[in-house]
């Protein structure tokens, strides 16, 4: 007689699958050359101007959701003990940890990209970067489990630092969370 198995485990296996899926995709060229160029999709000219100003909106943007997606799914859960062994929904809260700390990781250093398209904003983000690096690792400790209260406070510290510069160059950062969807890809 066959064995049925349970529809919790089933969706389980599937999200993980998912997750997996989406982190190797994501995985890819940063530069986007498949190998083929094309002429067509050069820009035309923009003024410095503009270029700063729409410089400060994508990092506003980026820092915005990197940080919503911090503690809407990371330091929300951690504090309620979402974490912890045998609490309920722990395994579904640390995958959800995890996308957020690969998608907020990937945010910040889009965030710093923008950030050099403005002189000032450049200036204060600048010293951030290797902060941000140590970040690198962070969503693989969070799925597995293994990340404690210094991983947390590690998280939180970078996204303050990152508020507060762009408060500092006149860039105000505001939490922006982001949907489900955002963070798988």
């Amino acid at each position: 007689m066959p064995r049925t198995v349970p529809l919790r485990r089933l969706l389980m296996a599937l999200l993980l699958s998912c997750a997996v899926l989406m982190g190797t995709t994501a995985c890819g060229d940063d530069d986007g050359d498949s190998g083929t160029s094309s002429s067509s999709a050069s820009p035309t000219g923009t003024s410095s101007a503009e270029a700063q100003k729409f410089a400060k909106t994508r990092f506003v943007a980026n820092a915005g959701l990197a940080a919503g997606a911090t503690y809407q799914w990371v330091v929300k859960p951690y504090r309620a003990g979402k974490f912890k062994k045998g609490a309920d929904g722990r395994t579904f809260a640390l995958v959800k940890a995890g996308l957020a700390g690969g998608f907020a990781y990937n945010r910040l250093k889009a965030a710093t990209e923008n950030a050099k398209g403005d002189p000032l904003l450049s200036k204060a983000v600048a010293p951030l970067t290797a902060g941000i690096a140590s970040l690198k690792g962070m969503a693989t400790k969070l799925r597995k489990g293994e990340a404690g209260a210094g991983d947390i406070g590690a998280f939180e510290s970078v996204i303050s630092s990152i508020k507060d510069a762009g408060k500092s160059a006149g860039a105000e950062v505001k939490d922006k969370v982001p949907s489900t969807s955002q963070l798988g890809g």
